[in-house]
């Protein structure tokens, strides 16, 4: 059974092979039962609308209390950028849905038996005037939460067919809500929470107003990182799942680390308003340019890729977001290097140069006490999350670290090394005692003094795999921290969702596998 993923020619294929199929699992053993979706799953998306709320409203509440107390300059800056992000991000969310409704709605050999008796005429419209209504009242976000939320509750009530469809759907609907509200989150509220902060030191004093809307931008900021990498990590079957604890903890440190940033730049802009603006635009166009110069892979075409890495770059004025797979603590750490030495810069030029009219010597040292503790704080967590709660184990500790030279060796030709089953995962994770002997892995090395490579193994034949169906991508896997090609690339969407649907068991998603010639011949192709 095959489809293409987008009805026709000029995209990647997509196949769903039968269990006497070639292409398989290496080894024997039981599969573990697939992931169920859990109710602190729920209560997770629960408190990210919550927190989306919060921010939302404080910010146009402020607006109004500015607007009535005749502060139009204020009033006019907070409404810019409550509307502005808010109108492209809804957008984006639109177009997505038009695509993925416009997809299902057609009739056409991939498409489910849900789609078949789908919405038709008079319901189809009134489809598309709901949803033209949510998104025109700037709602796409939470009709997306929601919408998480009831796929998550279906594949919980569901029998066990239905179970892993809803599963599938709600992971697709987590990516989606994710990007958004990262997105949404550093064009909207990181703006937001300079701004307030700023009008806060010129005032030299906090509204409680203020005060929440700051802290509303700053938590939403905080959370949708922590969300972006959870979700992130959730969806890929190379990588342990983040739990709820290193999340939180994740939460804070970018919590702070993203506070004491904020306060530096607040306070060196209000007394150095043009200088504030030409310094982000510099330190927008070297972050940007160093994300480029890393060759990150993110999207499905050159020019998407080119615009991801310039919001990276916005992100960069903030906060670390890792976007490369490999050793990113070197990265992190010069990130983090170059952060401190602009906050210190920020702060003591403030210092030397405030009004001292309205600001007293001890109101500003404990403003420079802020700041450093703040970034103190946040790194602290940092360590936290890194030595006690990150996925793949402790960073520093007696396998940590020892290698002069690491690499990771060439694949064996046919091991199917590309092999994907999230969502839902039915495949067996690595276990700590697997992840210390396998090679590639972060604590591995390659021997010091080897003069010559040993000679490869022989490939290893094919074992008739007896799990169930595989859908084999005709595209190679993209590395982490990337989403796979089939989160982003809506078409790979339609037609995985169709040939799971119409398979009995479980199937495996399958990459192609580089460097395997022998293997590339098994996908068909549209080229």
């Amino acid at each position: 059974m095959a489809a293409k993923s987008d009805g026709g020619g000029g995209g990647p294929a997509v196949r769903l092979e039968s269990p006497e199929g070639g292409g398989g699992r290496r080894g024997g053993g039981a599969v573990p039962p697939t992931r169920r979706y859990r109710l602190r799953d729920g209560c997770w998306v629960l408190c990210a609308l919550l927190v989306c709320f919060a921010d939302g409203a404080s910010d146009l509440w402020l607006a109004a209390h500015y607007y009535v107390r005749g502060q139009r300059w204020w009033f006019g800056l907070t409404l810019l950028f409550v509307l502005l992000p808010s109108l492209v991000v809804q957008l984006l969310s639109f177009r997505w849905f038009v695509y993925d409704f416009a997809a299902s709605t057609k009739d056409s050999a991939g498409s489910t038996k849900d789609s078949a008796r789908g919405p038709r005429g008079c319901c189809r419209l009134c489809v598309w005037l709901l949803q033209g209504l949510i998104h025109l009242l700037q709602l796409g976000q939470v009709w997306r939460y929601l919408r998480t939320l009831y796929l998550g509750l279906q594949s919980r009530w569901q029998a066990e067919h239905r179970r892993r469809h809803f599963y599938w759907r709600m992971m697709f609907e987590s990516a989606d809500i994710s990007m958004l509200r990262l997105l949404e989150t550093f064009l909207k509220s990181a703006p937001q929470l300079v701004l307030q902060l700023s009008i806060m030191v010129q005032q030299n004093s906090i509204e409680p107003l203020q005060g929440l809307s700051a802290s509303a931008s700053l938590v939403s900021l905080a959370w949708m990182i922590a969300s972006y990498q959870k979700v992130l990590r959730d969806s890929r079957e190379d990588k342990m799942p983040m739990s709820y604890k290193g999340a939180v903890v994740q939460i804070l440190w970018h919590l702070f680390t993203i506070a004491a940033r904020a306060i530096a730049f607040a306070l060196f802009a209000s007394v150095f308003q043009l200088y504030f603006g030409i310094f982000i635009v510099t330190h927008w166009c070297i972050m940007t340019f160093w994300i480029i110069q890393g060759e990150t892979d993110f999207c499905m075409s050159k020019w998407e890729e080119i615009i991801y890495n310039m919001v990276v770059g916005i992100i960069y004025i903030f906060c670390w977001f890792n976007v490369k797979e490999g050793r990113s603590r070197y990265r992190m750490c010069i990130y983090y290097v170059i952060t401190l030495s602009e906050n210190a810069a920020l702060t003591v030029l403030w210092f030397l140069y405030y009004d001292r009219k309205t600001t007293s010597d001890f109101d500003a040292l404990i403003l420079v006490c802020v700041v450093s503790s703040s970034f103190a704080l946040g790194i602290f967590f940092m360590f936290i999350y890194y030595c006690l709660l990150h996925p793949n184990g402790p960073m520093f500790g007696p396998h940590s670290g020892g290698c002069i030279f690491r690499q990771r060796p060439a694949p064996v030709p046919g091991s199917p090394t590309d092999a994907v089953t999230s969502p839902p995962r039915s495949l067996p994770r690595t276990t700590g005692g697997e992840r210390e002997g396998a090679p590639g892995e972060r604590d591995s090395c390659v021997p010091v003094f080897q003069v010559r490579p040993s000679a490869p193994p022989a490939p290893a034949a094919r074992a008739p795999r007896t799990e169930g169906p595989v859908i084999r991508i005709d595209l190679p896997r993209k590395k982490y921290p990337a989403w796979d090609a089939h989160f982003i690339d809506r078409r790979l969407r339609k037609t995985i969702l169709a040939l799971e649907y119409a398979s009995p068991t479980t199937p495996r998603l399958q990459y192609r596998t580089p460097g395997a010639p022998q293997e590339v011949l098994e996908y068909e192709t549209t080229v």
